[in-house]
C-alpha cells in the first residue's frame, strides 16, 4: 500500500479544509433543528460547495460526482467531518451516502432516476428503515419483525422501525422487510428492500425520538408501516436478498463513518492546543505541563492509527474485498478513539470545555452515539474475535 498523497489529492485536501474553515464553520451558528432551516442551510452550503468544486466527492462524474475512491474519500471526509454540516454541504453524509452507493449498485435504471438522480443533487434526503424496537432487529439483524407479504398486484408491508436517522423531511426511506420463501407460499424467507415514499399514507413518523444528540438532519424517529401498499418495481434488487445487500451498505457505510468524525475530534484537539497555549496556571502554560502534554501525544498517537486503520480498510475496498473483519475493527477502534480524543479536549479547556462558547461540548455529545450506531462496540468486538477464533482453528 502506497501512503503516498497525489498532488491533486493533497490540492483537494488543502481546499477542503479551507471551505470547512472559510464558509461551513461561520455557518454553524445558523444550525437548527427545525427540518424547513435545516433543509435551507444545507441548500446554500451545498450550492456553495459546488462552485467550491467539492460537491458529491463519493460518486462518480455519472451523477456529478468527483469520482474518488475509498482511500481517496478518507482523506476529503475527514476534512469535511472537522464540521459537522461540512459532510452535508459535500452531500457525503449518512444515511444519504450510504443509500447513494446501494443504489447505485442494485437499483434499476428506473429506480435511479426516481430515487437516485435527486438524492445525488441534493435535492433530496433519504433515511434507511431497518432498526426495530425490542423484541425486533437491533444489532441481531436476524430478530428482523417487519413483514412484507404479496396482496394481489402488491407488496404490503407492516410493523414499526425505530431510531430511523433522517426520516423527517426524507422523500423515501429504504425498508428492510422480512419476506415469505417466494418457492414454498407461507414458508420463512429472507430479507428484502423496499423503496417506500415517505407520502406513502401506509407510512407514517410516529415521533422524533429526544436523543443526546440533536443536529442529525431530520432527527432519530420512531416510524410505523401500516398495510403499507407497494409495488412490485419498489423492490430493490431481488426478493430475499435484503441481508445481503446490507453489507454493501453497511461495510462502506461504517467506515465512512470513521472518516468523518476523526475530522471532528481533530478539531476538538485544535480547540485544546489554542487554549492550552494560552491559558496560564500555576506560573506556566498549561501547553508546557506534562499532564497537558501526556493527553495531545495519546490523541495524537491514537489519530494516527485510527487513520491508518481507516486507510487499510478504504484500501481493501478500492481492491474490491469486502474487508468485513478490517471496517469492523476500524469501526471499534475510530469510535473510542474519537470518544477519548473530544473528552480530553474538554478535559485540557477546563470549564470553557463544557461551556457553549466553543464547540467541544456539542461535539461530544453528537459524537457519543457513534459507540452504538452501525454496531456497538461490544457487538463488533464479538464478530472480531468469533473470526479470529475461525481462522485460528483453520475455517
Amino acid at each position: 500500500m502506497d501512503f503516498t498523497l497525489s498532488a491533486e489529492l493533497i490540492a483537494l485536501k488543502e481546499r477542503t479544509r479551507r471551505f470547512i474553515d472559510d464558509v461551513v464553520i461561520p455557518a454553524e451558528k445558523d444550525a437548527s433543528t427545525e427540518t424547513e432551516a435545516v433543509d435551507d442551510l444545507r441548500a446554500y452550503l451545498q450550492k456553495e460547495a459546488r462552485t467550491a468544486g467539492l460537491f458529491l466527492p463519493h460518486m462518480s462524474a455519472e451523477w456529478g460526482g468527483l469520482g474518488l475512491n475509498w482511500r481517496e474519500c478518507a482523506v476529503v471526509f475527514e476534512e469535511a467531518g472537522r464540521s459537522l454540516l461540512g459532510p452535508q454541504a459535500l452531500n457525503c453524509s449518512a444515511p444519504d451516502e450510504g443509500n447513494m452507493h446501494l443504489l447505485e449498485k442494485i437499483a434499476t435504471p428506473d429506480q435511479k432516476d426516481r430515487y437516485l438522480r435527486p438524492l445525488v443533487a441534493g435535492k433530496t434526503r433519504s433515511c434507511f428503515s431497518m432498526t426495530e424496537p425490542a423484541p425486533g432487529a437491533g444489532s441481531d439483524p436476524s430478530l428482523l419483525k417487519t413483514y412484507a407479504e404479496r396482496r394481489g398486484d402488491c407488496w404490503v408491508l407492516n410493523g414499526r422501525k425505530w431510531f430511523i436517522s433522517g426520516a423527517l423531511g426524507a422523500a423515501f426511506t429504504i425498508a428492510m422487510a422480512r419476506t415469505p420463501d417466494m418457492t414454498n407460499g407461507e414458508a420463512p424467507g429472507g430479507a428484502t428492500m423496499f423503496l417506500v415514499d415517505t407520502n406513502n399514507p401506509g407510512f407514517r413518523i410516529v415521533r422524533k425520538i429526544h436523543t443526546l444528540d440533536t443536529m442529525a438532519p431530520g432527527g432519530h424517529c420512531e416510524v410505523e408501516f401500516t398495510d403499507c401498499a407497494v409495488a412490485d418495481d419498489a423492490v430493490l434488487g431481488a426478493v430475499g436478498k435484503g441481508f445481503e445487500y446490507a453489507q454493501i451498505r453497511l461495510g462502506p457505510g461504517r467506515l465512512t463513518h470513521c472518516m468523518r468524525w476523526l475530522g471532528a475530534a481533530r478539531r476538538a484537539l485544535e480547540y485544546a492546543l489554542d487554549y492550552t497555549r494560552q491559558r496560564e496556571s500555576f506560573g506556566a502554560m498549561l501547553s508546557e505541563h506534562q499532564a497537558t502534554q501526556w493527553q495531545v501525544a495519546d490523541s495524537e498517537i491514537e489519530m494516527h492509527a485510527a487513520r491508518l486503520m481507516i486507510w487499510h480498510a478504504a484500501w481493501l475496498l478500492d481492491q474490491g474485498d469486502p474487508a468485513r473483519h478490517e471496517t469492523s475493527m476500524a469501526k471499534v477502534f475510530v469510535a473510542e478513539t474519537v470518544d477519548r480524543v473530544i473528552d480530553r479536549a474538554m478535559q485540557m479547556c477546563g470549564a470553557l470545555g463544557i461551556s457553549e462558547d466553543i464547540p467541544i461540548a456539542m461535539l461530544y455529545r453528537e459524537s457519543r452515539p457513534f459507540r452504538i450506531y452501525d454496531g456497538p462496540s461490544e457487538v463488533h468486538r464479538q464478530s472480531i474475535a468469533r473470526r479470529v477464533y475461525r481462522r485460528s482453528a483453520g475455517k
